[in-house]
């Protein structure tokens, strides 16, 4: 199967297969490949929670509004979280970005205010959603990437510090009785004249 089939497999999924686990190698292969997610100036400011403990996983699904019952009967649940301590941000940018990377954030991201260079740092997070889901997609993981969550709550359970928690995916296998499947209702997408232009 080439990429284009996988992307014309891969649906947000409603409805997941209780009966079947990710394997513990997938999820380590999962976790590499977010480790290997683009940034822009390398920047990684990032913090990925997985979570497959169920009291823990239950607990969040009690803080996802009407994402509940897909968190609850998925595998495992993903949490994207953005650093927004920006002094222990600076550190880790010091510490590890090649210098022309430093000299940028330094000349370009840090003079603005602290709300505009935390949501540039957010949307390096939202570059790695993408990233993640092409992953899953190949390896006919089944996602469901939820924003309709309660990010506060979200982060006093699992104790997070210093980031702040954006989203959530859910990951699985899809079940057999999930009526929104492509291949029962086919996928809507745009015309392509609609949203790609070419100039030749």
């Amino acid at each position: 199967m080439d990429f284009k089939q996988f992307a014309e497999n891969r649906y947000t999924t409603k409805k997941y297969d209780t009966s079947r686990k990710i394997s513990k190698e997938d999820i380590q292969d999962l976790k590499d490949i977010l480790k290997l997610s683009p940034s822009s100036i390398n920047s990684q400011p990032w913090l990925f929670t997985f979570v497959s403990n169920e009291k823990v996983k239950n607990e969040l699904a009690d803080a996802s509004y009407s994402n509940a019952s897909k968190i609850k009967d998925a595998s495992h649940l993903v949490v994207f979280s953005v650093m927004d301590n920006l002094v222990e941000f600076e550190k880790r940018v010091e510490e590890n970005l090649l210098e022309g990377s430093i000299r940028f954030y330094k000349q370009f991201v840090k003079p603005q205010p602290e709300e505009k260079t935390i949501n540039w740092l957010s949307h390096q997070v939202y570059i790695t959603l993408g990233f993640f889901l092409a992953a899953c997609a190949t390896m006919e993981i089944d996602s469901t990437p939820m924003e309709g969550i309660q990010p506060h709550r979200y982060k006093e359970i699992l104790n997070i510090k210093d980031h702040k928690v954006l989203f959530s995916v859910a990951l699985g296998y899809r079940h057999l009785e999930d009526d929104t499947q492509p291949n029962k209702i086919g996928k809507s997408r745009l015309a392509t004249n609609t949203i790609i232009q070419s100039i030749d």
